[in-house]
């Protein structure tokens, strides 16, 4: 799909909101509340996030973030393209834009969390490069989460 654009926009932009509902109410339907973690869009450090909107013909599609974990890491969060959309290659481009932002912003490692209940995902991830990794973070000991990394210098 050529016809996609890649917007950032601030946490509080009506099209990522309506976006992120739409994610938390996918993962609601594969783990309990104590499985999922979102990001907190009253946390100061979500300042630090920076978000982007996929459109396509003017229509929010879907959605991603990267937020610093260390001064080489960056974290993909919220990352989500929505129903009808799906296997159109928007997916790639979303990851690939936020990994090239990542890059320009000095950072060598992006790590992300899914989980086994979504195997499109942890497919969809591991094509593009990622391989998983030990939990980190606020993963380590939930029995849900799978994580992985990817190189962003290689």
């Amino acid at each position: 799909m050529n016809d996609i654009t890649m917007t950032l926009v601030r946490e509080t932009h009506k099209d990522l909101q309506e976006l992120i509902a739409k994610l938390d109410d996918y993962l609601s339907t594969l783990y309990p509340a104590e499985g999922i973690f979102g990001l907190d869009l009253a946390d100061p450090k979500v300042n630090e996030t920076l978000f982007v909107v996929a459109y396509h013909d003017g229509q929010p599609v879907g959605c991603g973030a990267i937020r610093p974990l260390d001064a080489e890491s960056v974290e993909i969060k919220r990352f989500f393209v929505d129903v009808p959309y799906r296997n159109r290659g928007i997916a790639s481009r979303i990851l690939l834009f936020l990994e090239e932002q990542a890059k320009k912003r000095g950072y060598r490692f992006s790590r992300l969390e899914t989980g086994e209940p979504q195997k499109e995902s942890v497919h969809f991830y591991k094509k593009l490069g990622y391989a998983q990794i030990e939990p980190f973070g606020e993963y380590i000991g939930c029995e849900y989460s799978l994580c992985f990394e990817k190189s962003l210098t290689s």
